[in-house]
């Protein structure tokens, strides 16, 4: 919800607002709030396995790339929450600032559990599309039709050279093609309402 700077500032009680950081800093900045006296703060990551050159390498970002949430008295604490290392500004609408509810936190950190890492690490079903991360068929996208389990391998059906192959290949070395954002399960945490 969007609230006025001066009702902030005239309802002294603890908020948990949206801090807009630096690229690439957010675990930076949530390091020096974590530091300040009277300052909470939830900065959730995700941690996925992604396709490079070099095969199949994890990743750990920040969940919401460029924001940060952290609870504190707005009256008292607002200018040096905003001169944080790290922190570009509060989310602002117009002239109101940008107040999360406590319900949203507390899903954010079940999700994340203490260290605030969401691990997507799906196990492969047959019938899910992957695309391959490393070797002879490298980013080429398959279909999982066996699991190998004993051996940590699948069979994959792809399209190569105008017909379609089986092969087995090492399960790490497939990896899903979807969003690990979209796929965390994070739908069912509430859309925050501006």
């Amino acid at each position: 919800m969007i609230v006025s700077p001066t009702l902030l500032h005239e309802q002294p009680e603890m908020r948990w607002f949206c801090l807009r950081t630096k690229p690439k800093h957010e675990h930076l900045a949530a390091a020096a709030l974590k530091q300040m006296q009277g300052v909470e703060c939830v900065c959730p990551r995700i941690r996925y396995r992604k396709a490079t050159r070099r095969g199949a390498v994890w990743f750990a970002e920040a969940l919401f790339p460029g924001y940060l949430f952290a609870e504190f008295l707005f009256s008292d604490q607002h200018r040096q929450v905003q001169a944080a290392p790290g922190i570009l500004t509060l989310l602002r609408f117009g002239d109101g600032v940008a107040v999360i509810d406590n319900e949203t936190i507390t899903r954010l950190r079940e999700a994340g559990g203490e260290e605030e890492l969401i691990v997507f690490d799906p196990a492969p079903k047959v019938g899910d599309e992957v695309k391959i991360a490393e070797g002879a068929f490298e980013g080429l996208q398959a279909v999982i039709t066996e699991l190998l389990p004993a051996r940590d391998r699948v069979k994959v059906l792809l399209e190569f050279l105008g017909r379609s192959v089986e092969a087995e290949i090492a399960t790490p070395k497939v990896i899903s093609p979807v969003s690990p954002r979209a796929a965390a399960g994070l739908g069912r945490i509430p859309a925050i309402e501006f």
